[in-house]
């Protein structure tokens, strides 16, 4: 047996060192993976773990709950005399309780009886016995249905924090968690609910609020809630502010033995967060560990870096081998190798570089020794054996066709080896091409030409008929018979010269942006503002066509934009003029929008309903005046616009589109890159301007209305709308588009108003296209309202929608002579009841009232009987009584109305 001896070369060394390093990456994939699904796993075992010991800790403390409220329920008033207990007012209705044991401390806020007081040592006690050996900071919320007062146990020392200001952190706590415990005895459907995870203030600590509602018959619900620590459940290789406690379904993760399930914990990919959600067994919740992917990266190349350092360095390794081997292993004669590696080059471009085709073939092996494109594209149409046997009995030079061409086959035997055989491929078509090619050619150049021909002829007739314009009026002006006349051929003189200035002042800008020679100056300007002078701009226009136009400002309107708003101006002024021009009836929609994709770009979109434009038209976009542009009776467009708009776009990093049908209309849609401006404080920040101001919308128009209402959205207004209610809408504003339901303070809205104009001493009409003088509007008659407020003079509120249906229902019924009875008799018993301070009586009187309102369907007296409720209630809980007065006199006001209306 014959052994063979391996050779070693460095195409071998280089294909080993590739597969090691194919097999080092791979095993790095495999190390990463492994290492990020242990990570995964483990927080999974812990969050299972943490969810089980929280879980264990609500149900302990829903049997306390029920444990203190037993106790609670057992403790009478003279329970507190049984031992030396008192209790330290602190403030006005906070109250420390004194007692030996200093485990927990205790407060009091509110008036209470002394059962309050039992109560609260006996749960003070109990609590002292369950947080004895406890590190952790706890708390005790106790809300008594009885006497509503508030009861805080805590493990903390409150006394040396106590509330001895209304503004300390106790009383603030106290406020905010009695907000949060009523809001929860107000719903019916939730006997439980958990707060999310909150920070203790002073420390490191997170903790989450467990409130448990219990009903008493004839008394409000008692709510008692507990702060519980996760500090001592949370391992101390995963932070605290990762963790977020949210609600989930109730019946999701329970297996039938009563364990959390195993699926119950899970993981998923948010964004750039690892999310770990974990379900408690027994409460509606989902315990979730957010981690960065950062950050995981980070901990994990950190944890590993010693085999991540190992398997790229044995990388760089096996890389430097690969060029150690290519450059200096196994290369001798490197003289001899790079100058055949020289001639080799050379020769094959020589070959590739021939205008002919050339094959050289090797007859003995059937094998191709050389080539170039020509050859090998022929090459499959030709049997070179029957070529060179026709040649050698030809002189060497036969003629083919391949592909219906003629070719001229010259065939030349090697010296060198007897069966090469060399082939010349010689086109006889290529003059036939070539004419071919000059045709076209000429052809295009025609077309060019053509082309000229026809920007010329539009640009001189664009520019022809102002100047033609412009010397017929200067002759009718010199030949004006009256001052009216010449008066009306002055206007035209220059309006025709402003056009004739605008389209030299476009010729100058086209030619810059040619040249390279303009670039847009950033500044920071309002695009909120330049849309309102624009739009005022082009009323005379839209009025003279009839055109509505709707302007949809979806940005905020306090919002600064950086870029150069001169070029925005005149994009804007040159779309929205060429829309009005194309348009001949109906309407033109403008909008500014924000690109979802790109946040530093705007969209501007203008649709209208013209009659479209032709494909020849639409190639002035790429090209200007190759067609002629739009004119009707009073503009005329021009065939420069599309494309200076485009150009321009293009210089701010935008784009203009154009998409238009047939007598349906066109839509422009501009993309410009204008970035935020970072503006001081002294910035025109009108935001929320109107806040707490209730404006009514009778706006008939669907589009109006939703402009009016996004823009009353953005400055804090709150809009009402006729159809919510059927008789009463209390509003400090009106805004409507019928000058037939017009009121005090009210604002006429209109698309032809340039300003704001008055009607009346409290009544204006403003364009709704316009966000200045709108605004402006609104804050002249809220000034005008506050004024006549001030002077002593309620203002009286708008007469109500629906206010005449109900009284014919009133008249017409059997209950208006008892209406006319009862109801004074119960207005003045208001009076005197609000007088004495009888609140209790005067709720009474108050609901009495507000069934009768709502029985006879009278709206307007129930939202003001309501109103009444509400105020007596919060009269009870801080002795304000300044409001009461105000809502009785309304509500006679109204009985009165419709008394004097019924008569």
């Amino acid at each position: 047996m014959q052994i063979k001896n391996l050779t070693l070369t460095s195409a071998a060394l280089t294909r080993g060192l590739l597969v090691f390093i194919l097999l080092l990456l791979l095993s790095l994939w495999l190390f990463g993976f492994h290492a990020v699904n242990a990570y995964i796993i483990e927080k999974q075992h812990s969050m299972a773990t943490i969810t089980l010991a929280l879980q264990k800790r609500i149900d302990t403390y829903r049997f306390v709950a029920d444990r203190l409220y037993d106790e609670s329920s057992s403790t009478s008033a003279t329970d507190v005399m049984l031992g030396n207990i008192h209790e330290t007012r602190l403030r006005p209705e906070v109250f420390y309780i004194e007692k030996p044991h200093k485990k927990t401390d205790g407060l009091i806020f509110g008036a209470h009886e002394n059962a309050t007081l039992a109560t609260a040592v006996k749960m003070s006690d109990y609590l002292d016995i369950l947080w004895g050996a406890e590190s952790n900071n706890y708390s005790l919320f106790y809300l008594n249905g009885v006497d509503n007062s508030l009861t805080l146990i805590s493990t903390q020392a409150l006394r040396d924090i106590a509330p001895r200001f209304e503004d300390s952190y106790i009383s603030a706590l106290v406020k905010s968690r009695r907000a949060e415990m009523l809001q929860q005895a107000n719903i019916l459907d939730e006997r439980e609910s958990f707060s999310p995870l909150r920070k203790f203030r002073f420390q490191n600590d997170y903790f989450f609020t467990q409130r448990i509602i219990i009903n008493q018959p004839g008394h409000l619900a008692t709510i008692v809630a507990f702060d519980l620590p996760i500090n001592d459940v949370i391992p101390l290789n995963m932070a605290r502010a990762n963790f977020s406690l949210v609600s989930a379904d109730e019946s999701s993760g329970i297996t039938d033995d009563g364990q959390q399930d195993a699926q119950s914990v899970t993981n998923r990919i948010a964004g750039s967060t690892l999310a770990i959600t974990a379900q408690f067994a027994n409460a509606p919740l989902n315990l979730v560990y957010r981690v960065p992917l950062g950050s995981l990266t980070v901990d994990l190349l950190r944890n590993n870096i010693w085999p991540l350092a190992i398997d790229l360095l044995l990388i760089a390794l096996s890389l430097l081998g690969i060029y150690l081997v290519r450059q200096h292993f196994l290369r001798p004669r490197e003289n001899m190798a790079q100058a055949l590696k020289s001639h080799r080059i050379l020769g094959e471009e020589v070959i590739a570089n021939l205008p002919l085709g050339l094959l050289v073939y090797n007859f003995s092996d059937n094998s191709l020794v050389a080539s170039n494109k020509i050859g090998d594209h022929l090459l499959p149409h030709l049997s070179l054996q029957k070529i060179a046997n026709l040649a050698e009995s030809h002189q060497g030079i036969i003629q083919a066709t391949v592909n219906n061409e003629v070719y001229e086959i010259r065939m030349f035997k090697s010296q060198l080896s007897p069966e090469t055989y060399l082939f010349q491929l010689l086109d006889h078509d290529k003059e036939v091409l070539v004419n071919k090619r000059l045709q076209q050619a000429q052809q295009e150049l025609a077309k060019n030409h053509q082309a000229r021909r026809a920007i010329l002829t539009n640009f001189q007739d664009e520019l022809n008929q102002p100047l033609v314009a412009i010397n017929e009026l200067t002759d009718a002006l010199a030949n004006a018979a009256t001052d009216q006349d010449r008066e009306r051929c002055l206007a035209e003189l220059k309006n025709e010269s402003s056009r004739l200035a605008a389209l030299f002042d476009n010729l100058r800008l086209i030619t810059a942006l040619e040249i390279q020679d303009w670039q847009p100056v950033p500044e920071v300007f309002s695009l909120p503002k330049l849309i309102d002078a624009l739009l005022v701009e082009r009323l005379p226009a839209l009025r003279q066509k009839g055109l509505s136009l709707y302007n949809h400002y979806r940005l905020p309107l306090n919002q600064r934009q950086m870029g150069d708003a001169g070029a925005v101006k005149k994009i804007i002024s040159l779309l929205l003029d060429y829309s009005i021009i194309s348009t001949r009836f109906g309407k033109i929609a403008l909008s500014v929008d924000q690109d979802p994709s790109r946040p530093d770009t705007l969209l501007c979109t203008i649709s209208d309903t013209g009659s479209g434009i032709s494909a020849g038209e639409l190639a002035n976009l790429q090209q200007p005046f190759v067609s002629r542009a739009q004119e009707d009776h009073y503009q005329r467009g021009s065939a420069l616009s599309w494309f200076l708009c485009s150009q321009l776009c293009k210089k701010m990093g935008g784009s203009l589109d154009i998409h238009s049908k047939a007598d349906i209309g066109t839509r422009y849609r501009v993309r410009l890159r204008l970035p935020l401006a970072e503006t001081g404080d002294d910035a025109d920040d009108r935001e929320d301007i109107l806040d707490e101001t209730l404006v009514l919308l009778d706006i008939a128009n669907e589009e109006v209305r939703v402009i009016v209402s996004e823009m009353l959205t953005q400055w804090g207004a709150e809009c009402l709308y006729p159809d919510e209610h059927h008789l009463v809408q209390e509003h400090d504003l009106l805004l409507t588009d019928d000058i037939n339901r017009l009121e005090d303070f009210a604002v006429l809205l209109h698309g032809d108003e340039p300003a704001i104009t008055t009607l009346a001493p409290h009544r204006l009409r403003v364009n709704y296209n316009l966000s200045g003088p709108l605004l402006d509007g609104m804050l002249q008659l809220m000034e005008l309202r506050l004024a006549q407020t001030d002077n002593g003079r309620d203002v009286e509120p708008a007469a109500p929608y629906g206010e005449e249906a109900a009284l014919e229902q009133l008249i017409s019924s059997d209950y208006f002579t008892l209406f006319a009875d009862t109801v004074p008799d119960d207005v003045k018993r208001l009076y005197t009841e609000a007088e004495s301070g009888d609140l209790s009586a005067l709720a009474q009187t108050a609901h009495r009232l507000k069934g009768v309102f709502a029985m006879l369907n009278l709206v307007p007296g129930k939202l003001l009987c309501e109103t009444l409720e509400q105020h007596i209630k919060q009269a009870t809980i801080q002795n304000d009584n300044t409001k009461i007065g105000n809502d009785i006199h309304q509500i006679d006001v109204f009985v009165i109305k419709l008394l004097q209306h019924a008569r």
